[in-house]
């Protein structure tokens, strides 16, 4: 399975963005699909999930309300909406994949990454 995750960029704080991942390979619609992201000097941290057919979602607090992730397994893709943005959401994105039966925060169980893309939320 390849990532391919798109729709960064630099933006002001209480902005959207809508992030896309791309799967190409194999059909990922029995995969969990999750978003993570990493800011300058700090660890890759858990952001939502979500399982194959769309019926789990899971948030980090920090997100709750103001992201959404969503699927289309017709397409191979999952998105990540974000609004209100902040500048402490500002961090490079990434898109990860697995056979998970649940919606996993622990990216060490994803076999599968995307390349990431970086958003830059100003104030």
């Amino acid at each position: 399975v390849q990532l391919q995750a798109s729709g960064g960029g630099l933006v002001q704080a209480g902005d959207s963005l809508r992030l896309s991942c791309a799967a190409s390979g194999r059909t990922v619609s029995s995969y969990a699909m999750g978003w993570f992201r990493q800011a300058p000097g700090k660890e890759r941290e858990f952001v939502a999930a979500i399982t194959g057919r769309g019926g789990s979602i899971f948030y980090a607090d920090s997100v709750k309300g103001r992201f959404f992730i969503s699927r289309d397994n017709a397409k191979n893709t999952v998105d990540l909406q974000m609004n209100s943005l902040k500048p402490e959401d500002t961090a490079v994105y990434y898109c990860a994949a697995d056979r998970l039966p649940i919606p996993v925060t622990n990216q060490y169980e994803y076999g599968y990454w995307g390349q990431g893309t970086q958003v830059t939320v100003s104030s």
